[in-house]
């Protein structure tokens, strides 16, 4: 059946496409699907996004890493003591008389290291464990950009390929009318038909010059469309070259529905399973914390003159175990773990409904699908069997046996099933591309090009 509709298809590849097919000769690149898509998950923002969100997640897993890692500080200070405190020692203890005597000295540095490790904390031991998920997440989000660019791509570029073998439906008949015309006005001139019979056919003429306009300005769109989604400048020029898509249909193999291999489905059960830890998490914090603490400095002393702050350091140390273990916290704990809780709960419950959401997805795809083959085996009979009516009625009328109305009424036929299949394959096209995008196998068939 390919084989027999790749042949019907055959007459489009030898109409008189000149003035479109030199434009294409005199472009300076032209782009497959394939190039279009591989520019696009080159050059398109939200890709560079994904690749920077994934970095991110790089650098979220050495965060929690460190926070289980020793933890250094050095501090100095140099302080000029402008106004020294005082103080009294009570009468009796040095003599008769209260005693006023000075603290501190007018000039001090002081120079301190503190240290510290975490021993255990149980939290950070789980905010550690849930880099990996964090990680595949930021993986399966960048997948999930992907494969949204070849989607966006490839349907835009199906828009473009129409408009463009539209336009070249579009001229052909136009050069086929104005050679009817030509004739009809040498026999109009020479009194064999009637005015109204050319005017007929020059406002048909006129109708199909209306159509290209409008045509042309939708190929506009759909390349600026195309551009914005392959994330190329709208002033460069793109040229499309995939002329197969008329002679080779999209194979097609039968598929079962996973909801697993969709990556929608992968980036929900990630969301799920770091919720699951951070309800540990929070848990968590009902445990202990235990870590160990050291510090170290140095001191001046007797510097009461400037040129003696950096003279007669003493040094002082000590190190020790810091625990900590909550008692009572009003409760607030308790209530973020209940939140916590319904939170997964709602996103399991979401969970099912997306899965039933795939499936009917699939479903409507394969229906599809199956539809759009149909049309195109019926398109395709339809075009033969119009271009056998027209070649008949053609000859007929320069027989004289068929009217000038029965002619125009066959073209226009003619060139409504031509118009009809070139829709009706894109459209399979199109079906197909739904077809991979809810089976999860839009890289594949990137990969496939």
């Amino acid at each position: 059946m390919k084989r027999l509709i790749a042949l019907g298809l055959a007459f489009f590849l030898a109409l008189p496409l000149s003035g479109w097919s030199q434009a294409q000769a005199l472009a300076p690149a032209t782009f497959r699907l394939k190039d279009c898509i591989d520019y696009g998950l080159k050059n398109f923002g939200s890709v560079k996004i994904a690749q920077y969100q994934l970095q991110n997640a790089d650098q979220q897993a050495r965060l929690a890493l460190s926070q289980y890692l020793p933890q250094v500080n050095v501090t100095g200070t140099s302080v000029n003591n402008i106004k020294l405190q005082q103080s009294v020692i009570p009468a009796g203890v040095f003599g008769p008389e209260p005693q006023v005597f000075i603290i501190g000295q007018k000039y001090q540095t002081n120079i301190t290291a503190q240290a510290s490790q975490t021993l255990f904390d149980k939290s950070l031991l789980i905010g550690i464990k849930a880099n990996k998920p964090n990680q595949q997440l930021a993986a399966l989000n960048t997948r999930q950009t992907q494969e949204d660019v070849i989607y966006n791509i490839a349907s835009n570029y199906y828009q473009v390929f129409v408009s463009q073998q539209q336009i070249g439906l579009l001229r052909d008949n136009l050069e086929r009318t104005q050679q009817v015309l030509n004739i009809l006005k040498l026999q109009r001139d020479n009194g064999v038909i009637q005015p109204v019979d050319y005017t007929r056919t020059e406002v048909s003429y006129n109708s199909t010059q209306s159509q290209l306009t409008l045509a042309e300005n939708d190929l506009n769109l759909a390349l600026n469309r195309l551009k914005y989604q392959m994330g190329m400048s709208q002033e460069q020029n793109l040229v499309l070259s995939d002329s197969a898509l008329l002679t080779q249909l999209p194979t097609l193999e039968p598929g079962q529905f996973e909801a697993g291999s969709l990556v929608s489905f992968q980036q929900a059960q990630t969301n799920i399973a770091l919720q699951e830890l951070q309800l540990q998490r929070i848990k968590a914090g009902y445990l202990p914390t235990l870590s160990l603490t050291a510090n170290y400095g140095t001191v001046n002393l007797g510097a009461q003159t400037i040129d003696r702050i950096f003279t007669n350091f003493v040094g002082f140390g000590s190190f020790g175990l810091r625990l900590s273990i909550p008692i009572f916290d009003g409760f607030s704990r308790d209530a973020q773990i209940r939140q916590q809780r319904l939170t997964l709960l709602t996103q399991e419950e979401q969970q099912k409904l997306n899965v039933s959401a795939y499936r009917l997805q699939f479903n409507n795809a394969q229906s599809q699908i199956q539809r759009a083959q149909t049309t195109v085996q019926n398109d395709d009979r339809n075009v033969k069997l119009a271009q056998e009516v027209y070649n008949i009625t053609t000859l007929q009328y320069k027989q004289g046996t068929k009217l000038l109305s029965d002619v125009i009424n066959a073209d226009n036929s003619y060139r409504e099933a031509r118009t009809n299949y070139i829709n009706s394959l894109i459209n399979l096209y199109q079906a197909r591309l739904d077809l991979e995008q809810s089976q999860g196998k839009l890289l594949s068939f990137y990969n496939q090009l």
